[in-house]
């Protein structure tokens, strides 16, 4: 979608313009019927609201439509204006209009404000529409270019800001989508080189030679099931202090998980093709800091199999050792995506000595027993880093919800035969699932877990996007990497 910027008295004579107004407050000089329109539709500026009619202006008929920033007081209030941007793609995306004009100069906002309204006007535009072959002209997306009018000085600059996360979240939404015909370890590899291609990072793989020499035991006996090779991808972006301790994001990346021999249902098993929604993250997060040149040093990292029940599968009840020497006993092979996590955290402690680490994972089921759809789950060993990540959490609408720890629940996941077991009893599921990798963390390390599995896909539309991909994490990583490494 193209962005460009006029000046407040440049409005032009476009064929829809999109006038923000706050709350209970209509410009008194707008059209009567716009007006009287506006308030048969119960419409009073609510954050979200659009309401569009016809008016002539000048001998011509516009369409001209009024959008909601709820209060202008309101402490959410760069929230509250993303969301009316969104609002406006939402309404208009697949109206037949190519083009609007969107007027701030009858509001007070902020050049950030008014970049978080581009924000999600953008990231709600958002459509993979690849594999369609036929859609209704009706349902084809028609809208190409927003111009703003109005905009507080600063907000083009900030913009190139945003643009940086509009394409790291939709790296993120491309390979949480795309199918696992398409996308499996070897290919996500290859579509984020495509991607980060000029970027600036540095890109290292690992394949299953590298890894057994490794002795990423763990990891590999996942992928042993699969005719497609597992990888490592590395993605390093040194943009801060020389010498200084780098932060690690690490992400699951099982691109297809059949559960191996302890197999799913069939019903609803084409969801696990979104199993590497956490690399995706990791994926999607690691661009949009090096397009923006973040001045931080982070490591991305992206464990990455297919989970496969053929003749090679492992075994219920197989043992494997782990790179860090510790033994598994692998009770249920379809909780494989924290046997992938554990060799690659251990990866990153020893090969990078990070400072600190956030791990993403599509992880149990049982988080979203717990939290529904609304937040992801955060367990952690640091207060201060949980404190960073929610503060991060609020300020991007992505949350995050901390959950309980210790060695109640550690003991559950103890082996008769083996230093540990990969699953626990069927309560706690999440918790124990924590305690597992919170056993792979080396030296104290500050380190936090967040199990996205309720919040990478959606089956309904929300502010700034269409149901499926959400592109969850991208942007509440990029503001705890602003927050508390670029201050």
């Amino acid at each position: 979608m193209k962005i460009q910027f006029l000046g407040a008295a440049e409005l032009p004579s476009a064929p829809l313009i999109v006038h923000l107004v706050d709350q209970d407050a209509i410009p008194a000089d707008m059209e009567t019927a716009l007006v009287e329109g506006a308030k048969r539709a119960r419409f009073t500026g609510k954050a979200g609201q659009v309401f569009d009619g016809f008016v002539e202006r000048s001998g011509t008929v516009v369409r001209v439509a009024l959008a909601g920033l709820g209060e202008a007081s309101a402490k959410d209030r760069r929230s509250n204006v993303e969301r009316a941007g969104g609002a406006i793609v939402a309404r208009f995306l697949t109206s037949g209009e190519t083009a609007l004009t969107i007027d701030g100069s009858g509001v007070s906002l902020t050049a950030q404000e008014a970049a978080g309204a581009l924000l999600g006007a953008v990231l709600r535009g958002w459509r993979y529409d690849t594999y369609r072959t036929k859609l209704a002209d009706d349902a084809r997306p028609t809208l190409e270019d927003i111009t703003f009018v109005g905009a507080p000085e600063g907000t083009e600059a900030l913009w190139q800001v945003e643009q940086a996360i509009v394409q790291g979240v939709s790296l993120t939404r491309e390979l949480v989508t795309e199918p696992a015909n398409i996308i499996y370890p070897e290919s996500f590899v290859e579509r984020c080189k495509a991607r980060m291609e000029g970027a600036g990072l540095k890109l290292r793989v690992l394949d299953e030679a590298e890894m057994r020499g490794l002795g990423m035991g763990a990891l590999l006996g996942v992928a042993q099931g699969s005719v497609r090779p597992a990888r490592i991808l590395v993605m390093e972006w040194l943009g801060g202090a020389n010498g200084e301790k780098p932060v690690a994001f690490v992400g699951k990346g099982v691109t297809f998980d059949t559960g191996g021999i302890s197999i799913k249902p069939a019903a609803g098993m084409e969801d696990m093709k979104w199993d590497m929604g956490g690399a995706g993250a990791v994926a999607g997060t690691m661009l949009a800091l090096a397009l923006r040149k973040a001045k931080a040093n982070v490591i991305g990292v992206c464990g990455l199999v297919e989970n496969m029940p053929d003749g090679n599968a492992q075994r219920p009840g197989d043992v494997v050792t782990s790179m860090s020497g510790q033994t598994i006993e692998v009770i249920n092979t379809d909780a494989e995506g924290r046997l992938v996590l554990c060799d690659a955290l251990t990866f990153v402690q020893r090969e990078y000595a990070p400072a600190r680490i956030v791990d993403l994972a599509t992880l149990t089921g049982a988080i979203i027993v717990s939290l529904a759809h609304e937040y992801a789950g955060m367990f952690s060993n640091d207060d201060a880093l949980v404190a960073d990540l929610n503060a991060a959490g609020d300020a991007t609408g992505e949350r995050l919800w901390r959950m309980p720890m210790g060695p109640a629940y550690d003991k559950m996941i103890d082996s008769p035969i083996a230093d540990i077991r990969n699953v626990g009893p069927r309560s706690g599921g999440s918790i124990t699932a924590a305690q597992f990798l919170l056993r792979f963390i080396e030296n104290g390390t500050p380190w936090a877990h967040l199990d996205i599995a309720g919040t990478v896909w959606t089956d309904k539309p929300g502010a700034t996007w269409e149901k499926g991909a959400s592109g969850f994490g991208v942007r509440l990583l990029d503001r705890f990497v602003r927050d508390t490494l670029e201050g």
